[in-house]
């Protein structure tokens, strides 16, 4: 009999192990083993069954067992001693304090007092499947370092019903997805209440008359509060309940919907946190790709509503603390509506009280070169309503600022004001727990953080010892890897006789390459399958051989993808490959967590540029593996030459099947005659040169690739900035955020007439010769500006055949002349530092202090 309603008894504790519920329900658990590791014991297969979920682990134990639990004096005392120690990790100072006190004392900026991290997914932990791909993954991280580092963050997302798909394979290798409803009062959460211990609600108006509530689920990231948003309530009609149904799924107007709850409501559930919790409202609100850019529209609304400023003076004032992050390096990755959706939620009967249905078109339409101004597009959204913008790599920043240089016409690529900020990967979560607490036996702490102690000759971590834990990791892998296509095939239809062979699949001793991610098509899932004789010639080498294991979910609506992973499947499951390749379905955190600790190679082949950063090689190198890439997302920064492996790219070849090939056959080389060797290379039974690269990625590499360095940059580079001037434009009564829209408006309406008339240059002789003094004047026309609304600049450097200035600098010409008519002249006197080919230019651009730079409004006068 099918039940009609599903819903959760939780077990009442016993006083003595009241603590063991605080310590379930704070996701410091998911990377703090000492707690996993108590509550591993308690019920070891039941911990297994549950698949490492304490409250899901204890909401199935007897009151039997929670007596004789109770009754244990060592176990009560280690929940005592673990409760104490999540309390300390909860208040104590850490890196974020002591740097707030540096900085007072040294009269620097103040870091923020709150920071807003608004993101569609998070992945934290498997127990919460809120998360796709490595967009949620990164965004756990974030959260998780930031706890680490003691930094003021609160977490916003929704609450999906059902999460992403699970996946599981046909017989014939078709990706099949299924949709578990997951019940909240299972998870590790707690419903936010008022006072009356009602239900704490937030709600937002739809078109026809209708409403959007949600109710607000609070998950407690160590330090850090992650608020969920929760469409499934019984004041919303049918179709308002199913918002948060799935993760990117649904109709572009059930899309349109998640994003307005998301960045709206989230916004209104920060302000319920706020006045619950007395906590400060944010400084900074950092919107990590463009699905939470509609919290810049509540922000402006609630400015509107408190203070009756303009929406012009709005806006500015929510732009100056506003940090937005792009992920994607294609168009298509991008959420766009048509302008007429957009319209129907902002305009007529649910236009909101200051805010025309024009003034959020003009956020979003696309009215640039190229664009189509019947479309808005969330992350062009994003950077107009930012006040600074960030790649998630040193190449992804080059290809974003390509990819949306229509924003800022007139302006080099090189520019465009989105700067990068590489992606990190939190460590305690992604190495292995006998990797780490070897390292920390062996290492001191300034060894661990520098990763000197890789490099020590004597009492650190002998080759025999590193090779033992690799083999352990390896060992444990090949085992989980077997459960895991032993159940598959289960899945799939086969019979338990017909499964002996699995027993066989991969082998601990041998060469193990990882691959695993999501699977658009840029990511070339069966790349390695160009060639699939030479492919199988090095999985069955008899001397050398190689086993690969994969793993990946295609979007259910990406046909492409799954006939990808279809064909990868179909290849894996041939009798002659099976035991040296594998696919494994529904690759989660679960799955990584054993996965990248136990292969030696991590494979990752993009068509480059198109990777935006690729962590999961990251989370491989902290365990020891060697990665073998394309030069695309972070590697492309990060390889030495002895980290690893790049695969050559035929950059410029425009037929995508020669390209393949040559990349493919590079790959191929690769293995055979360069990875191979060097693992199967022995003396005195250990691989010397291969153990030498291992130790050289685990100390170069193992800091570098760290979340708390990246969320050290963005605090130091990125969040301090924007508070400075969050604080500046929302100060007293907002006169400096009503000023700079009304500079801008003014700039704006008069630029058409500003122009550089002519320039003149003196001290260009036949011979010019390093050293030589050259002065430049600019004679310009400013209208109705007046000198000090601009910077008058020369751009100045090498040039090519084509007269490019390729890498150029920027200095500022002085006023030197005023004239009638709004003309003036400007000049600078150069010294010719250099020999070889040089040129200038002359340009206008708009200055004011409260700019984040020369490119923000995207206005420019150049001499022609």
């Amino acid at each position: 009999m099918r039940a009609i309603r599903r819903f959760t008894v939780r077990t009442v504790l016993p006083d003595a192990l009241a603590a063991l519920d605080e310590l379930a329900l704070n996701l410091r658990w998911a990377w703090h083993e000492p707690t996993r590791q108590l509550f591993a014991g308690i019920d070891p297969d039941r911990w297994s069954a549950v698949h490492g979920d304490p409250v899901k682990l204890l909401g199935g134990l007897s009151p039997e067992r929670l007596d004789e639990l109770a009754a244990d004096p060592e176990f009560v005392a280690t929940v005592a001693e673990l409760a104490e120690n999540l309390s300390q990790y909860r208040h104590e100072e850490r890196w974020y304090q002591g740097e707030a006190r540096r900085r007072e004392e040294a009269g620097e900026a103040a870091l923020p007092a709150s920071i807003a991290y608004f993101s569609a997914e998070f992945g934290i932990t498997g127990a919460l499947p809120q998360y796709s791909g490595g967009l949620g993954i990164l965004a756990g991280d974030h959260l998780k370092s930031a706890s680490d580092l003691g930094a003021p963050i609160v977490g916003v997302g929704l609450l999906y019903g059902a999460g992403y798909f699970r996946q599981s394979l046909t017989r014939d290798g078709w990706q099949h997805e299924t949709y578990p409803l997951l019940d909240p009062d299972n998870l590790p959460l707690s419903l936010v209440r008022e006072a009356d211990e009602t239900p704490s609600k937030i709600s937002l108006g739809l078109p026809g008359g209708r409403t959007l509530h949600a109710q607000i689920w609070r998950a407690d990231v160590g330090r850090v509060p992650l608020l969920l948003l929760d469409s499934n309530v019984p004041e919303n009609d049918d179709l308002a309940r199913r918002v948060t149904d799935r993760l990117y799924g649904g109709t572009s107007e059930h899309r349109l919907h998640q994003e307005l709850l998301l960045g709206m409501g989230g916004v209104k559930a920060l302000r319920v946190h706020s006045r619950l919790t007395g906590a400060p409202e944010p400084e900074v609100y950092h919107c990590n790709e463009g699905h939470a850019g509609f919290l810049g529209i509540e922000r402006i609304r609630e400015l509107i509503a408190s203070t009756g400023m303009s929406f012009p003076a709005a806006a500015e004032a929510v732009r100056a603390g506003t940090v937005f992050t792009t992920h994607t390096p294609v168009p298509a990755g991008i959420d766009r509506f048509g302008a007429d959706l957009i319209g129907e939620h902002f305009g007529g009967g649910n236009e909101l009280p200051g805010i025309g249905v024009e003034d959020v078109l003009a956020l979003g339409r696309e009215t640039y070169a190229g664009g189509d101004p019947g479309v808005f597009n969330m992350a062009v959204m994003g950077f107009r309503l930012a006040k600074r913008a960030n790649g998630v790599a040193q190449l992804h920043g080059r290809v974003s600022r390509g990819m949306f240089a229509a924003l800022w016409p007139g302006f080099d690529v090189s520019e465009v004001p989105i700067t990068s900020v590489t992606n990190g990967v939190h460590a305690d979560t992604w190495t292995d727990p006998a990797f780490t607490q070897a390292q920390a036996e062996y290492f001191t702490p300034d060894e661990l953080a520098t990763g000197e102690g890789w490099y020590r000759s004597e009492g650190g971590i002998d080759n025999a010892t590193l090779w033992q834990l690799r083999r352990q990791m390896r060992s444990r892998l090949v085992e989980d890897a077997r459960a895991r296509v032993r159940k598959s095939w289960l899945k799939r239809g086969a019979s338990p006789a017909e499964l002996g062979w699995v027993d066989g699949v991969l082998d601990p001793d041998v060469l193990t390459i990882g691959f695993a991610r999501r699977v658009p098509t840029y990511k070339r899932l069966t790349l390695m399958l160009r060639d699939s004789g030479r492919l199988k010639r090095l999985l069955t080498d008899p001397d050398r051989p190689v086993q690969i294991l994969v793993a990946g979910k295609s979007h259910p609506a990406d046909e492409q993808g799954i006939r990808l992973i279809q064909k990868l499947v179909q290849f894996a499951d041939a009798e002659d490959v099976r035991h040296r390749i594998v696919f494994l379905p529904n690759y989660d955190i679960e799955m990584a967590q054993t996965l990248y600790p136990g292969c030696d190679v991590w494979l990752n082949n993009p068509l480059r540029p198109l990777e935006a950063c690729g962590t999961s090689g990251m989370k491989a190198a902290l365990n020891g593996s060697l990665n073998l890439s394309i030069l695309d997302g972070w590697w492309d920064e990060m390889y030495d030459g002895e980290n690893g492996w790049a695969i050559p790219t035929a950059d410029g070849v425009e037929d995508h099947e020669h390209r393949d090939d040559l990349e493919a056959a590079a790959l191929y080389d690769l293995l055979e005659h360069t990875v191979a060797p060097r693992f199967y290379d022995r003396t005195d039974g250990l691989p010397v040169h291969w153990l030498e690269n291992v130790r050289h990625t685990l100390a170069t590499l193992g800091p570098k690739v760290q979340a708390t360095r990246m969320v050290r940059e963005y605090i130091t580079e990125l969040y301090t900035p924007t508070a400075e001037f969050y604080r500046a434009l929302n100060a007293g009564n907002r006169e400096a955020a009503v000023e700079l829209a009304d500079w801008k408006a003014r700039v704006h309406e008069a630029w058409p007439g500003v122009r550089v008339d002519h320039v003149e240059s003196e001290g260009l002789h036949e011979a010019v010769k390093v050293g030589d003094h050259v002065t430049v004047k600019a004679f310009v026309s400013l209208g109705a500006l007046r000198p000090e609304d601009v910077e008058v600049q020369v751009n100045y450097g090498r040039v090519g055949e084509d007269d490019e200035i390729d890498d150029f600098g920027t200095a500022e010409l002085s006023l030197t002349d005023t004239y009638e008519g709004g003309r003036y002249q400007f000049s600078r006197v150069f010294t010719l530092a250099q020999a070889g080919p040089f040129g200038y230019a002359v340009r206008i651009v708009p200055r004011h202090e409260r700019l984040a730079g020369h490119t923000e409004l995207g206005l420019v006068a150049a001499a022609s």
